[in-house]
């Protein structure tokens, strides 16, 4: 269990906050700011003072007023339940705070970003007495018509299989047992993950398969990689945003992951209204059910468009271990 420690809010200068607690708490912990509990991120120390980036509107917050750093950083929830989902910089599911707190999301609201009451049907690949390690498949769920999830050994962890079984399992169910040298560990079908961590690789391939991104111009004269990156200048209303979206509706990949770190309102909402009934030109369904949408506005904290990036590349890089070809674009204007 993560320690939590307590302190107090010694200064505020916009979106930083300067708190004071007892014992000095860790670089890069989430912190709940305020009576409201607002989320922030240490991103500075000074023994025992931290310099707190809140993620949400600092507005209203008083000296005084209670900081909790939590013990741990910010993290990613990785299992069933993220393909087709509309979240936030943290990974809050946007659908669902609409639910919870109307069409303005509240200050200091929170919510997991995976359903933890929805079950899924697990369907074991493994059996009991495989050894695995880091990365082997153990299972997969239909997590949509399209779309099969595959349950992963979670990074830095190798053992035995105890036991698995088929059957109707939560995120947060145990589907099996693994054996280590440290004792038995329950395997779920979620794991996390700390965003600003890469996630481990073996090596990185050479760059040999291109991807089609299903427009002419940029295929014929500049061709992307599979693998690679590629960045789209130009001034306002050039039409940066619109090429990113045929992108993303037309490219060869098997997953979408759409990052709106920072674009105009209206563009996001456009991106939010149009996906869920684009018709997918390879499988005849519907196109959010192979997408993942990051939706952070330019109004929103500057320190939470900065999260929504690296939480957009840990969704990324937790589907390319999966071995889909996942195509990542980040949109900031």
């Amino acid at each position: 269990m993560a320690q939590r420690l307590e302190g107090t809010i010694e200064r505020i200068n916009g979106s930083l906050i300067v708190g004071k607690f007892n014992e000095e708490p860790k670089m890069g912990d989430l912190v709940e700011v305020g009576n409201l509990k607002l989320m922030g991120e240490i991103v500075r120390l000074s023994e025992e003072i931290a310099y707190i980036q809140c993620y949400e509107s600092t507005s209203g917050l008083k000296p005084g007023e209670q900081v909790v750093d939590i013990g741990t950083p910010l993290v990613a929830e990785l299992g069933p339940g993220l393909m087709g989902q509309i979240v936030d910089g943290v990974a809050r599911s946007e659908t669902a705070l609409w639910d919870l707190t109307g069409p303005f999301i509240s200050r200091g609201a929170n919510i997991a970003p995976l359903d933890r009451e929805k079950k899924w049907k697990f369907e074991p690949t493994a059996k009991k007495g495989d050894k695995v390690s880091t990365g082997d498949v153990i299972g997969t769920v239909q997590e949509t018509e399209t779309f099969e999830h595959k349950i992963m050994i979670p990074p830095n962890r190798k053992g035995t299989i105890k036991s698995i079984k088929k059957g109707e399992y939560t995120v947060l169910d145990a589907v099996g047992v693994l054996e280590t040298e440290n004792g038995d560990v329950d395997l779920t079908m979620m794991q996390t993950w700390p965003v600003r961590a890469g996630r481990p690789i073996k090596e990185r391939l050479a760059l040999d398969r291109p991807l089609i991104t299903g427009q002419r111009v940029i295929d014929t004269f500049f061709p992307c990689a599979k693998g690679g990156a590629s960045a789209i200048p130009g001034g306002f209303g050039t039409g940066k945003t619109v090429t990113l979206q045929q992108i993303a509706k037309w490219s060869d990949a098997d997953i979408i992951v759409y990052i709106g770190c920072g674009e105009r309102g209206n563009e996001m909402a456009d991106v939010v209204e149009q996906f869920p009934e684009i018709e997918d030109p390879r499988t005849g369904k519907k196109l959010i059910e192979r997408t993942i949408i990051v939706a952070n506005v330019s109004n929103m904290a500057v320190s939470a468009r900065e999260a929504s990036i690296y939480m957009g590349i840990t969704i990324g890089e937790y589907f390319r271990d999966m071995g889909y070809d996942v195509s990542l674009m980040a949109d900031s204007t």
